[in-house]
């Protein structure tokens, strides 16, 4: 049973606690930036890794990353957690921070003493310093996750502090692309595609991010305090309500958590491969200079930016699940138009109203994805972390299996044709696809609804255990 309070009503976070907790997941995006818009690009064209051995890094690192998340949300949330500290939220993202600082740059270097070593060594050398980096990557999102549900009173308090997380990660995205276009705009092949002479741009850039991330990190660990004051009152609730909360076996029962699981997990495809594979369109299927890499992505999180901060008010007048679907739409449209249009003015324009349309659809879909998994957790803080680390496991392994194989098909043997237009069919139909799951596991169980009527039947109102589950349909309303 989790050792947390519940949750006080009444509290409130001031703007330095939502200030310092928004900045503290600055290091995870910044590298993951780095991972998912340049990690192919650097390991083939940097690297010159086959298409399927860069895949297999790729691949590496989300399967360490869906294992470790999970095994951070149940240690985080147990008697006997690894980190036994009284902040362990805190303890594990120390730890993770460490583990990240000390390996993420060696991923975007040439392999210390081995460069010209057979690559399948190289892989191996790779590999050891992916394994560190996701298991502190998983550490430090899983603990800033599972924060939300402790620091936040209510729903719209939660949507809140996510937007403004969120916003976060769009600067540094935003900042990670600017240092890009920077670096790569200086370099005398500014106008030519990424090849083995980018190497030291790349070094620049990850040594760059990581500094700034650090400094980030480092604010939110001094700055928001984890522990809280628990009135007498609430402590004289604790016994009663932690019979009320769910463990991992009930969450394990819970259809709602597989379909919260689903609708996770193909907002993080379409956001990621988006992400992963609009370099690689530029750069493969438009042969287009190596600085729209900056400038391309760039549009895209600014547009990701602005996005967020319509969410709040949008919030006020909308349910989550009709904001979820606006999301869609918008992800729809620029699937459609790289499926139809190659003409020059799309190279020289068209292709920023497709970063900008993927960049507020991905702000939208992520936003409101993590709004609804604190929905479904509500006051079941002490197994939040699970909760979280589940997502993450779906998020993780299926970006990781679908990059392999988009990378392995790709290297088989197409016709020229077929080979230059390889990208553009993956964002247009894989894409699109993933944003279509994502609706669709939005919308109502309609054969349990043609089963049982309501879901509110399968419960009665009067039992205890069912409370939170009761309150979370009729206030979230997540299934409306």
């Amino acid at each position: 049973m989790s050792s947390y309070p519940p949750i006080i009503n009444g509290f409130s976070l001031s703007w330095r606690e939502k200030l310092c907790y928004s900045v503290g997941h600055i290091l995870n995006d910044l590298c993951a930036s780095m991972w998912f818009t340049y990690l192919l690009v650097y390991f083939h064209y940097v690297l010159e890794f086959s298409d399927s051995l860069s895949g297999v890094i790729l691949l590496i690192g989300q399967i360490v990353d869906g294992v470790a998340t999970p095994f951070v949300g149940i240690q985080i949330g147990s008697k006997f957690s690894f980190i036994c500290t009284e902040n362990r939220c805190k303890g594990w993202y120390l730890f993770g921070t460490i583990c990240v600082l000390f390996s993420f740059p060696f991923i975007f270097q040439p392999c210390l003493g081995c460069q010209d070593s057979h690559k399948w060594a190289q892989l191996i050398y790779y590999a050891a310093f992916v394994t560190i980096f996701q298991i502190g990557w998983a550490a430090v999102q899983i603990s800033h996750l599972t924060l939300i549900p402790i620091l936040a009173k209510d729903d719209r308090a939660r949507t809140e502090i996510t937007s403004y997380r969120y916003a976060c990660t769009v600067i540094s995205n935003i900042t990670v692309y600017i240092i890009t276009w920077t670096a790569f705009g200086l370099s005398s092949s500014a106008t030519s595609t990424i090849s083995p002479e980018n190497v030291d741009q790349f070094r620049k850039i990850v040594f760059i991010a990581v500094a700034i991330g650090a400094t980030f990190s480092a604010i939110f660990f001094f700055g928001v305090k984890e522990n809280r004051d628990v009135t007498s009152e609430s402590q004289e609730r604790t016994q009663s309500q932690e019979k009320q909360l769910k463990g991992i076996l009930d969450w394990l029962k819970e259809w709602k958590f597989y379909k919260v699981a689903l609708l996770y997990m193909s907002t993080r495809l379409f956001v990621n491969l988006s992400q992963v594979y609009l370099p690689l369109y530029l750069q493969d299927t438009l042969n287009l200079p190596s600085t729209t890499l900056a400038t391309v992505p760039l549009s895209l999180f600014v547009s990701g930016l602005f996005a967020s901060l319509l969410i709040r008010p949008l919030r006020l007048l909308l349910s989550k699940k009709v904001i979820f679907s606006i999301g869609v739409i918008l992800g729809l449209v620029p699937s459609i138009l790289i499926w139809y249009d190659s003409s020059e003015v799309y190279k020289q324009y068209g292709v920023y109203l497709v970063a900008i349309l993927y960049g507020a659809a991905g702000s939208v879909l992520l936003v409101m994805s993590l709004a609804i998994t604190a929905a479904l957790i509500g006051d079941n803080i002490g197994s939040g972390g699970f909760v979280y680390g589940a997502m993450s496991f779906t998020d993780k392994l299926s970006n990781g299996l679908a990059v392999f194989l988009i990378q392995s098909f790709h290297s088989t043997s197409f016709s020229p044709e077929a080979y230059h237009g390889y990208y553009k069919w993956i964002l247009s139909v894989v894409c699109g696809s993933a944003a279509i799951l994502g609706l669709l596991s939005a919308t109502p169980n309609t054969l349990d609804k043609c089963r049982r009527g309501t879901v509110a039947v399968e419960v009665s109102e009067n039992d205890r255990e069912a409370e939170p589950l009761l309150r979370s349909l009729r206030e979230e309303n997540l299934l409306a």
